[in-house]
């Protein structure tokens, strides 16, 4: 093979690596291209030689930084309050095993480990990140096998809070962040394993020795601030999210199987909810309506002096209520986990099970009423603004969406309209219109949704109209960055919040409710963590309200408290026992589908 000289040096055809043009010249892009880099690393090297401290102490700066990056992402916590500086100094095992696996490869295949290293770091980074944003919206991590579907509702969330531009710059902003952490980690790994190269034999003892005090530490349980001093966090975060999604997978197909069974699968119409026959019955669930707004000593005054205030006025009507508690199947959001546990009688607490049970056939409590033949049924969503098939599998003759309901009056946050509108809209085009049948009516409130800014507040309801009148409301109201970040505020307005839905709508039943009417209302989860509190329970209140006497006679096996407040000990079920317990205690028979 000819041998050709250029600039200097012997080169081969076959080594060539600047892109040719067809008359064998280098492209002018690619040779300009070169040219600058030539130039840069030139100049560099020029610097360097004029100046040689700062070259030497940039250089020790830029290999400390890289150390602290790599440390900083193998014991980096996945919660917010783990966020402390005793965290950050454990021996971690990944790093032994990683200056033991450089330090014995090639230069080429310890490029390549390195970047898969770096990468590799950068993605348990991403997971610990979005563990923090995972718990403290939801009380739970990350699921890497259910919950990519609820960034896009996350982004959505941003634009109506704090508008499209925010949420265009946050997604676009996270985009960036996941590449720039893979680049910066890689870099940073590779520097340091040239370091290990040319310190092969000091980097291979130092590694021994960690590696034999990592094992004395864990041996001897040694502990800093309650933690081993021997860390694995890295390797047990890849650990536990692995097994979450097989967990989740494999529970999708057992889910499946026992959706297919049901008690009331096969009970014939005429044997479903006969002792409510006659009745117009409201379902009701008001957002993020917790625990925490009852007993929580900072928002449970203001709560209280609510719901003893509507009471009385309930009585004064002829209404009489009893109260319990729900345990919830969500924490925080994903309200629709809550609806469809409370009306399915099945633990429904991601968005696999979600999806797998809604394109089922088993029965809801909303459907019950459907298949009896004696009700009309009919869905209130003020929060759906795209097309929702689930209201088939709920068993809802027609559903009013945000569209529907006529609103003029400006958004919320959030929420679409205040839930007072929300209610006199239902009135006007259902509730009050006459109808052949008793209605059943499914109604999800939306004013008390986080960021609880602005808030709307109660109007005189001849004066609501087409919801106009709220747009001073929401132009004197707080904005959701207000808050957003402070606690004590957040606190402050979410209970103002429970206290303007619970108002609306028991201020529905008494000025349009009728001796027919029976409403249940309960709340679907627990506000945010940073709200309701690190340890707070996942309950939520539940009440029912009727005039007929012979209606809370039905359920006073249930023991509840009364009155719109439940005692502190008063009983709690799974969220998913309510419809089993509704269907039994007003008269249904069982017949059981199997599987």
């Amino acid at each position: 093979m000819p041998v050709f000289i250029r600039r200097g040096r012997p080169h081969r055809p076959d080594d060539e690596t600047e892109p040719v043009g067809a008359a064998g010249e280098s492209a002018p892009g690619a040779v300009s291209r070169l040219a600058r880099l030539r130039a840069w690393r030139t100049r560099l090297r020029a610097w360097r030689t004029r100046y040689p401290l700062a070259a030497q102490i940039l250089s020790w700066s830029l290999t400390a930084l890289a150390a602290l990056l790599v440390i900083g992402a193998l014991l980096l916590p996945n919660t917010l309050p783990g966020l402390r500086p005793d965290r950050f100094v454990r021996i971690p095992a990944e790093a032994i095993l990683g200056v033991g696996v450089l330090v014995l490869l090639p230069r080429r295949p310890r490029l390549v480990a390195a970047v898969v290293y770096g990468v590799g770091l950068a993605v348990v980074t991403l997971l610990n990140l979005l563990d923090m944003g995972f718990n403290e919206y939801l009380g739970r991590g990350f699921n890497a096998a259910l919950d990519w579907d609820l960034l896009p509702d996350a982004k959505s969330y941003v634009a109506d809070t704090l508008g499209s531009g925010v949420a265009t710059g946050a997604a676009v902003g996270t985009a960036v962040l996941a590449l720039l952490l893979m680049a910066v980690l890689s870099a940073a790994t590779v520097r340091l394993g040239n370091l290990l190269a040319r310190h092969r034999v000091r980097a291979g003892r130092g590694a021994l020795v960690a590696g034999a005090v990592w094992v004395l530490c864990t041996a001897l349980g040694l502990q800093l601030a309650g933690l081993p001093v021997a860390s694995d966090r890295a390797a047990g975060a890849l650990k536990v999210h692995t097994m979450r999604a097989v967990q989740s997978l494999r529970d999708e197909a057992a889910f499946a199987e026992t959706a297919k069974a049901d008690t009331f699968g096969n009970t014939p119409p005429d044997q479903l909810l006969p002792a409510l026959r006659g009745k117009d019955v409201v379902f009701a669930f008001v957002e993020s309506y917790g625990r925490s707004a009852l007993e929580d000593p900072f928002m449970a005054p203001g709560v209280g002096r609510t719901l003893d205030k509507r009471a009385e006025a309930l009585a004064a009507a002829g209404y009489r209520a009893r109260s319990g508690w729900l345990t919830s199947a969500t924490y925080g959001g994903s309200s629709w986990l809550g609806h469809s546990t409370t009306m399915s009688g099945l633990w429904i607490d991601n968005q696999r099970r979600y999806r797998t049970v809604t394109a089922g056939d088993h029965l809801t409590l909303t459907r019950a009423f459907q298949k009896s033949g004696a009700w009309d049924t009919v869905g209130v969503m003020p929060g759906v603004q795209k097309g929702w098939p689930e209201a088939e599998w709920y068993g809802l003759d027609r559903v009013y969406d945000a569209f529907d309901l006529g609103y003029r009056g400006p958004k919320f946050s959030w929420s679409t309209m205040p839930d007072q509108y929300a209610l006199e809209a239902f009135e006007r085009k259902v509730h009050g219109r006459p109808h052949d049948r008793p209605l059943m009516s499914f109604v999800i409130l939306t004013s008390s949704h986080q960021p609880w800014a602005p808030i709307p507040r109660m109007v005189d309801w001849e004066d609501v109209g087409d919801g106009s009148v709220f747009g001073p409301i929401e132009k004197a109201g707080r904005r959701p960055a207000d808050i957003l970040t402070d606690t004590t505020e957040s606190r402050k307005e979410y209970g103002r919040s429970i206290q303007y839905s619970v108002t609306s709508l028991t201020e529905w039943l008494e000025r349009y409710g009728t001796k027919d009417t029976v409403l249940v209302f309960l709340g679907d989860h627990q506000p945010i963590a940073r709200v309701s509190g690190e340890r707070a329970s996942r309950d939520v209140p539940v009440s029912v309200v009727a005039k007929d006497p012979k209606v809370l006679e039905k359920i006073d096996g249930w023991r509840w408290t009364e009155g719109l407040k439940p005692a502190k000990d008063a009983p709690v079920w799974r969220m998913d026992a309510f419809r089993d317990r509704f269907l039994t205690a007003f008269g249904s028979t069982p017949h059981p589908s199997k599987g």
